[in-house]
């Protein structure tokens, strides 16, 4: 994967995996491999997080904003940090590759959840315009990042298109269906097609829910979470029909969550391959379910890296590498 050197990375009570970060700038000729994305279920071999201190969790003027971003609470950096270690643990223990987006001064708090500049695609990133304004700057962090570690851009979405990764969904590795909500309008959408159907991908939209409105975040795999190729844990009750409808003619295999856990995102669940799941442990009752349905669950505690600021695994994670399914 070329040279790496180790970002400095502690956990008080247990060792936690050292997160990379590329050492110098490498081309798809040079490093063929270094990504793809056309699933978000095979095992899961490279993933780009970003940690809370390198999100300014830790920086005064940047935790300031949390209301502004929509927050629940002033951030808890230490607690945070310590959380996101463990979900780092986690993914390390499994075989997945780590890399830590630097810091730069654009980032704001919502930084840290690394899914949503970005779409991995076999052809390179396809990078978003998100419909939150201040995380417009996220997705050129990822493009300069990505870069040193080989991965080309293949395109972008640019005014008046908005869009976010966290409402994008891979059906299978020629299908893509995109939440259109107040993330992810239809420009946004036309423009994402436009990109793929030259590369024979196919992008059917998928009507959003109002919800708690337009300040809130709602996205597609709020409701939505690919668990292997043939099941999908669902929020059923927000789902459009259409969306549900299109999800039974593919064979999917429905598993509701416990509603009891909604506010406590219990719809967002990360496929590591292989039946195993990381979820967040505040969502026993749905995190049973999984585990009845013969998935591997492994939690980590979400209180303050999750759930204050709306975002799961999956909005923790950027996937850059999955095995082929």
């Amino acid at each position: 994967m070329g040279c790496l050197c180790v970002q400095k990375e502690s956990c008080e009570n247990s060792p936690v995996p050292s997160v990379l970060r590329p050492h110098s700038k490498q081309s798809d000729a040079v490093n063929p491999k270094a990504y793809n994305g056309h699933s978000m279920t095979g095992e899961l071999l490279r993933v780009m997080v970003c940690s809370p201190a390198n999100a300014g969790w830790n920086v005064a003027a940047k935790s300031a904003a949390w209301r502004k971003l929509g927050f629940q609470r002033a951030p808890d950096f230490s607690i945070a940090q310590r959380q996101h270690e463990i979900l780092c643990r986690l993914l390390s223990e499994r075989g997945a590759e780590l890399v830590n987006l630097p810091s730069t001064e654009p980032l704001t708090l919502d930084a840290v959840y690394a899914h949503d500049a970005s779409l991995a695609t076999d052809y390179g990133l396809l990078l978003m315009n998100p419909g939150k304004q201040s995380r417009v700057a996220e997705a050129r962090a990822h493009a300069d990042f990505c870069g040193e570690l080989g991965i080309r851009v293949m395109g972008e979405v640019e005014n008046p298109g908005t869009s976010e990764a966290g409402d994008i969904v891979w059906l299978d590795s020629r299908t893509l269906l995109i939440g259109h909500g107040y993330r992810t309008n239809k420009v946004g959408i036309e423009q994402i097609r436009k990109l793929l159907s030259p590369k024979n991908i196919e992008v059917l939209s998928a009507p959003l829910p109002y919800g708690p409105g337009p300040s809130a975040c709602l996205h597609l795999m709020s409701l939505m979470s690919r668990l292997d190729e043939k099941t999908v844990l669902v929020d059923l009750p927000w789902l459009a029909v259409e969306t549900v409808e299109l999800l039974k003619e593919r064979n999917f295999k429905l598993i509701e969550i416990d509603y009891s856990e909604r506010d406590t995102l219990a719809c967002n669940v990360l496929a590591l391959g292989n039946n195993r799941l990381i979820a967040i442990e505040e969502n026993a009752r749905t995190n049973q379910r999984l585990g009845e349905a013969g998935f591997d669950v492994r939690t980590f505690p979400g209180s303050e890296i999750s759930v204050n600021g709306g975002g799961g695994p999956t909005c923790l994670t950027r996937p850059l590498l999955r095995k082929s399914v």
